[in-house]
């Protein structure tokens, strides 16, 4: 009977947090299906929906946590992997997704959204690696600009110009042209370090470690017995003698 009262509690934390999600409310929703989790903590559906309320936050890193643990408790439903799928996505990490996708349509093979999901997860990802192709060499063509620019410059505006000979005019291209490619190629690696830095665990402003030393340096202190100044007189004359 008290597991029966606690299936029931567990199912109407899920209905407001589902209501919740309806009026957009997803930090409310996180709290009532964590409540939910706390009394019915192996429900894959409330792990898939909470993941789904952080994803709305941008809690990546939660959200995902959140996903694995429903995949982790139902491997053969298709909607942990659509949930991973979609983090995935959120951070424009388009392959992994792909990756996802595929591994929930398995379960669920005439699944239309994830058929379609595919589709655009695919187009981005061609997008993003024609990006990565075309940019540094859209750096380098900026960089041939400049050089060229600075060449004529050179020629010019200046009484003596340094860049006299047709090779050393050329060096000077090229090197500028080679300085724009390398910087647009860092700019690419930044924007994709920053797409990792969404699915790092949050920085830990307490440690488990550190509060419980804190917590035993505490209760040491606590057990430790205090004396009057009398007593503490009596102590110190028995220690003389």
């Amino acid at each position: 009977m008290k597991e029966e009262n606690h299936s029931q509690s567990a199912e109407s934390y899920k209905e407001q947090g589902n209501a919740a999600i309806q009026r957009k409310a997803f930090e409310e929703a996180i709290l009532h299906y964590t409540c939910a989790i706390k009394i019915d903590p192996q429900n894959s559906v409330l792990y898939s929906n909470r993941s789904f309320a952080f994803l709305k936050v941008q809690q990546y890193f939660l959200a995902m946590e959140d996903a694995n643990e429903a995949i982790k408790l139902s491997p053969n439903w298709a909607k942990g992997y659509f949930r991973k799928a979609a983090i995935h996505h959120e951070t424009e990490h388009y392959l992994q997704a792909i990756e996802c996708y595929h591994k929930a349509l398995e379960h669920a093979p005439n699944d239309q959204v994830i058929i379609e999901a595919i589709k655009t997860t695919a187009q981005k990802l061609h997008k993003d690696q024609k990006s990565d192709a075309q940019i540094p060499w859209v750096g380098a063509g900026v960089g041939i600009v400049v050089g060229v620019m600075v060449v004529i410059a050179d020629y010019v505006y200046t009484n003596k110009p340094t860049l006299t000979h047709p090779i050393l005019m050329a060096v000077m291209t090229i090197v500028i042209a080679l300085i724009g490619y390398g910087v647009a190629k860092v700019c690419r690696y930044y924007i994709k370090c920053q797409r990792d830095s969404l699915l790092q665990p949050p920085i830990d402003l307490c440690p488990k470690e550190e509060y419980e030393k804190e917590n035993l340096l505490e209760n040491e202190h606590r057990n430790t017995p205090r004396y009057t100044k009398s007593q503490a007189r009596q102590r110190y004359k028995k220690g003389k003698q």
